[in-house]
């Protein structure tokens, strides 16, 4: 699992502030369409877990049977990128400590998720240390989403990553430098990075670090085949 660790998308956080997003705070990754947003975003639930913490991932897209295929099609590029030994190792680990919530055809309701939350922790004993989020529409959901997620994340003393998606013609941005579509609620997150494709691949790009400003210079290259850090 170090090797994973080596070139994990949260390599990018080894020379922020605090070294991660941290317990009670929300992260978001904001890129366009097919650019890889849900692959990265599983990335960084795969850094999680090989560092022995539970999770839940919470998809308001697509089906939990479309969830686990997406986990497993990456868990097997890893085993041969990563030339790991035991992957059964990895997919044990990968059952017993990953809880996939979906919420489809606008079903979602943050008061069901936070319930499903409590009972994980109260009657499974299933105490999560982060929350993947993948789908919330950030154009159209509003503020009072994302305060709401921010009471679960210190309630639950979890941290929580969402996808968010931009758009090519939309070229917004506020006085900090963030883009749309979180130019208007920056100030609720701790960690705000970009996904971006050029002629010179794929990078990310760190544009909001906690309170630190001015906001470091941290940018690292993916493999566009695996979202993998290239060395």
């Amino acid at each position: 699992m170090k090797d994973f660790l080596k070139v994990s998308p949260l390599k990018i956080l080894e020379s922020s502030a605090y070294k991660e997003l941290g317990k009670g705070n929300l992260g978001v990754l904001i890129a366009r369409a097919g650019v890889g947003k849900t692959s990265c975003l599983i990335h960084i639930a795969f850094d999680k877990l090989f560092r022995g913490k539970q999770l839940v991932h919470v998809s308001l897209k697509d089906a939990p049977e479309k969830v686990v295929a997406h986990y497993n099609a990456i868990l097997y590029d890893l085993v041969g990128v990563l030339e790991m030994e035991k992957e059964h190792e990895a997919r044990d680990r990968l059952d017993k400590n990953r809880i996939i919530f979906a919420y489809l055809k606008e079903s979602f309701d943050l008061d069901r998720l936070r319930k499903s939350l409590a009972n994980l922790v109260n009657e499974v004993n299933f105490i999560p240390n982060t929350l993947i989020v993948d789908g919330v529409d950030f154009a159209e959901a509003g503020r009072d989403i994302f305060e709401r997620f921010k009471k679960i994340a210190q309630e639950f003393d979890l941290e929580v990553w969402f996808s968010a998606l931009s758009h090519r013609h939309i070229t917004e941005k506020n006085e900090r430098g963030i883009p749309f579509p979180c130019n208007k609620l920056d100030d609720l997150f701790s960690l705000i990075i970009q996904l971006s494709s050029t002629e010179s691949g794929i990078f990310l790009k760190l544009l909001k670090d906690h309170d630190i400003e001015p906001i470091p210079d941290i940018m690292l290259r993916l493999d566009p085949n695996n979202y993998l850090v290239m060395e």
